[in-house]
């Protein structure tokens, strides 16, 4: 375990450094009593990969609450210095499951974050306006976002990508590698899209803003799970993004106005549950409660309606019988005859919602599959969101060590839950050339479910 010694002073200021003592403004000044909650242990350490990357200390969640404390008390300026080590934080709130103290390590940052943005664009890092520039007027808005990305379903449709894969310079081959492959025809279904013969339960699905566009499998094999189980499922068509990047980057007001919007369309729908594939969404929504605290007319309706917010495979694993009918798949048989499959835990199902045992009973139902455990299922891949965007360097330094576990494992199948990890596995295997299959859990157990048709046919 390790537990250097905490920084006792702030890192020097640089000369030309972006400073303000007055940082933390507005409604979402980091909470004293939060910070007060760490007891400098440094349990945290050995969980958070910008530490085991970098091995320095304000590289750490322990640091990181060093600094932000020292802002709030006023002993540390906001210097760009300062504000990058934040900014290197991939928020992946493994270092609140290490923490004896229960030290809300993912609140804290964002309000940090929030409390910078707070102050204006004049007194922000650029770099911080330009991201939010991005979040609102690229990733919430659906046909800016599909104009957006038509480029890279042309390069990738039009066989220019199979071409040029291999024969470009490092540097470009390493950009490119990293590059999402979309598949398949987008998934932009809305209404009713499902409707089983004497459903035992009407549930809403959100489609999101992004992973609809990059990874639609996930959510065609997720309406087929929860109609095979008898869901009828609908899709809202006013529903939107659900602000989870915003109030990761500090836009919390962007955020606050997503979450009023999907609360407001979701409930309308009457819905036992609101289902969502992806983790991170699922861990925001499931936060919407806190995110609109200062609104008295929003609040407790948020945490009404983030109590019906359920991740695809917590909802899967609770239905009796849901083992019913599963075949075997094909894959690279071990000794054994099995096939093998790693899971990768999406930090915010393992971390932020504490659910972990879902996809391994999901799993470990389908016949002939053996669970191959990396060593440290639940450190961070690397992707964060835009973080591999904005932190390339880091994202990559991550993912090497993630593909050093996976690549461990030997599995025909590496499994996740959410797409941004599904996006950045993908680059790994390829890069690696590892022959293997990077799946959501939910596309496996749908692959299983068809397998299983097919043997009785």
């Amino acid at each position: 375990m390790t537990t250097s010694t905490p920084p006792s002073s702030p890192p020097a200021k640089p000369r030309g450094a972006f400073v303000d003592r007055r940082a933390f403004v507005g409604l979402d000044v980091p909470s004293l009593v939060d910070l007060q909650n760490c007891i400098h242990c440094g349990f945290c350490l050995p969980s958070c990969p910008t530490y085991v990357a970098t091995g320095q200390e304000l590289e750490s969640p322990r640091g990181r609450l060093h600094l932000i404390r020292g802002v709030l008390d006023g002993r540390v300026d906001a210097s760009d210095r300062m504000l990058g080590h934040l900014d290197l934080c991939l928020q992946c709130r493994a270092c609140e499951t290490a923490c004896p103290s229960g030290v809300p390590y993912g609140r804290i940052m964002e309000d940090a974050r929030a409390s910078i943005m707070a102050r204006g664009p004049t007194r922000r890092p650029a770099s911080w306006s330009l991201r939010s520039l991005l979040l609102r007027q690229v990733i919430a808005r659906p046909r800016v976002l599909r104009a957006a990305l038509a480029p890279l379903r042309l390069y990738a449709r039009s066989g220019l990508q199979r071409l040029v894969r291999g024969r470009l310079p490092r540097a470009l081959a390493s950009i490119e590698a990293r590059m999402p492959v979309p598949k398949g025809r987008p998934f932009r279904r809305r209404g009713t899209l499902s409707s089983p013969e004497a459903p035992v339960a009407r549930v809403a699905l959100l489609t999101g803003c992004v992973h609809g566009e990059l990874t639609p499998s996930m959510h065609e094999s997720t309406v087929r799970v929860l109609a095979r189980l008898g869901r009828e499922v609908v899709a809202p068509p006013a529903q939107g993004c659900c602000g989870a990047l915003h109030a990761h980057a500090g836009d919390v007001e962007a955020a606050r106005d997503l979450a009023r919007r999907n609360i407001e369309v979701f409930e309308a729908t009457g819905v036992e549950a609101v289902i969502v594939n992806a983790a991170g969404c699922g861990a925001a929504m499931k936060e919407y409660g806190r995110l609109l605290r200062h609104d008295p007319a929003w609040a407790q309706r948020a945490e009404r309606f983030a109590s019906t917010v359920r991740d695809v495979l917590e909802y899967v694993a609770t239905i009796e019988g849901f083992e019913a009918g599963l075949g075997p798949l094909d894959g690279t048989g071990g000794t054994d005859g099995t096939v093998g499959v790693t899971l990768q835990d999406a930090c915010h199902l393992a971390h932020a919602q504490g659910i972990r045992e879902a996809p391994r009973r999901l799993l470990g139902a389908i016949p002939g599959l053996r669970l191959r455990e990396m060593r440290t299922p639940d450190r961070c891949c690397g992707s964060a969101g835009l973080y591999s965007l904005v932190q390339p360097a880091m994202s990559r330094a991550v993912l090497e060590a993630k593909m050093d576990d996976v690549e461990g494992t030997g599995a025909a199948y590496v499994c996740t839950s959410n797409p941004g990890c599904t996006i950045q596995l993908e680059s790994g295997v390829r890069a690696r050339g590892l022959d293997a299959s990077v799946l959501h859990v939910i596309e496996l157990l749908d692959a299983s479910y068809r397998a299983g048709d097919a043997s009785t046919r």
